[in-house]
């Protein structure tokens, strides 16, 4: 009852914050609303009371639905999906898996060069080598959760906003493959056993053991809404298939060092994808699961907010690194995706402006941190404070930069005008 009764306080609150930010006129995306509001109900603030209900008092409690962040996730996934429809790939496609592919290794790279500098500069004692390696792969990974909800809320479209979905989709495979190579590379320096196995064959089968899972879903998804007449009912059956899909991707099996897993966002990335090219309804069913899954993002980004742990700035050697980390790998970000667009003579406004879109990180790097914690000791704890840290900064600040972004590339209507009022005027003729 109180953890019910708490989720509701987190769905009211970040509602209510929303509001209060019209209300200042900060001009603020609602993400990071949500956000602030979940740092409000979390172990920091209303949490500390102990009022049962009132508010998430620790960890463990907000863990406890967890399973809520997961659906969210999946139905972001299945969302971006979308994206990924053979007319629209046909002119994105190729332009969208150079960038994709050339940000991510750009902003490893970096961040591995900045970090092994300041290895050497602050010692092994300080910064390990093999936190220095680890951080550089997490570095690739984007959050799709808070890019997909500001280009929604304002309805961006053009140049940049058709790239900048595929990107963030493709950042999940780019970054799974980096990230097993570079941890890989840290255990054999802390002197753990590493093979070609763990390094290579294991994120390869899962990326392709989550895009296989996925069309399978995808397909049988497709063929089942013929079953029903009505949208409803097809619509209940997408719900149905989106939820079966995350919970199948948390299937795993070892034979040995063989490990046969899946991601789940790319699991349901490609269950969307499946279903938008092959389902005749997917338009119409694609509009309708975004008004259903609304509150259900509301909640994620709350609870996103919750866990943030302010405690990490107590740590001057972590908040040091993690201020180098996050520079860097916005650099790494910004000129890999401007260097890239330039070789695949995107516009003007997509080399300018792609790669501030592509800073927030979130689900995916945190998840590669719960991987890492198997380096054990000081690095593991130091790894997760650090990513903790960049996470929160990058979370309240990432998608106020990539709404301004889209702004300044002319893809979001300023309040006022002519498009604003011409799809003000559409609606009343439609509701008419």
């Amino acid at each position: 009852m109180h953890l019910l009764l708490s989720t509701a306080v987190a769905l009211f609150a970040g509602l209510m914050m929303t509001r209060l930010f019209k209300i200042l006129k900060l001009n603020l995306p609602d993400v990071t609303a949500f956000l602030i509001a979940g740092v409000l109900v979390g172990p920091f603030a209303l949490g500390r009371l102990g009022i049962p209900g009132l508010g998430f008092p620790d960890m463990e409690s907000i863990d406890s639905v967890s399973f809520l962040s997961n659906c969210a996730l999946g139905f972001i996934a299945f969302d971006i999906g979308n994206e990924f429809r053979l007319g629209q790939l046909k002119h994105t496609g190729k332009t969208a898996t150079v960038i994709g592919i050339f940000q991510s290794v750009a902003a490893t790279l970096l961040v591995d060069i900045a970090l092994i500098a300041l290895h050497e500069i602050l010692g092994e004692e300080r910064l390990p080598l093999t936190v220095a390696v680890t951080l550089g792969a997490i570095a690739s990974a984007t959050a799709p959760a808070a890019t997909l909800m500001v280009v929604r809320q304002y309805k961006a479209k053009g140049p940049v906003t058709d790239l900048l979905l595929p990107i963030v989709a493709l950042d999940d495979a780019v970054g799974l493959v980096l990230f097993a190579v570079s941890f890989g590379v840290a255990q054999a320096l802390q002197g753990g056993s590493v093979s070609v196995v763990s390094v290579v064959v294991n994120p390869l089968l899962e990326i392709l053991c989550s895009l296989i899972l996925g069309s399978v879903m995808g397909v049988v998804l497709s063929y089942l809404e013929k079953l029903f007449f009505s949208n409803k009912n097809r619509l209940a059956l997408t719900i149905a298939f989106v939820l079966m899909t995350i919970a199948l991707a948390g299937l795993e099996v070892r034979f040995g060092e063989l490990r046969i897993g899946f991601s789940s966002l790319l699991v349901c990335m490609m269950l969307g994808t499946v279903f938008c090219n092959m389902s005749e309804y997917s338009v119409d069913i694609m509009k309708r699961s975004e008004q259903w899954t609304s509150p259900l993002y509301t909640v994620f980004f709350v609870l996103s907010g919750a866990q943030l742990e302010l405690t990490v700035f107590r740590s001057l050697s972590v908040v040091l690194i993690g201020v180098v980390y996050i520079l860097v790998r916005c650099l790494g970000k910004y000129y890999g995706a401007h260097i890239s667009a330039g070789v695949m003579k995107c516009a003007p406004v997509a080399r300018k402006y792609l790669g501030i879109t592509l800073f927030p990180q979130a689900g995916v790097a945190l998840g590669m941190v719960v991987s890492a914690q198997a380096l054990g000791g000081t690095a593991a704890s130091m790894i997760r404070n650090i990513i903790l840290f960049s996470v929160l900064v990058y979370e309240l600040v990432g998608p106020l930069l990539t709404k301004m972004s889209l702004e300044k590339a002319g893809e979001i209507a300023k309040p006022g005008s002519d498009e604003e009022h011409r799809a003000r005027f559409a609606k009343k003729q439609k509701a008419r």
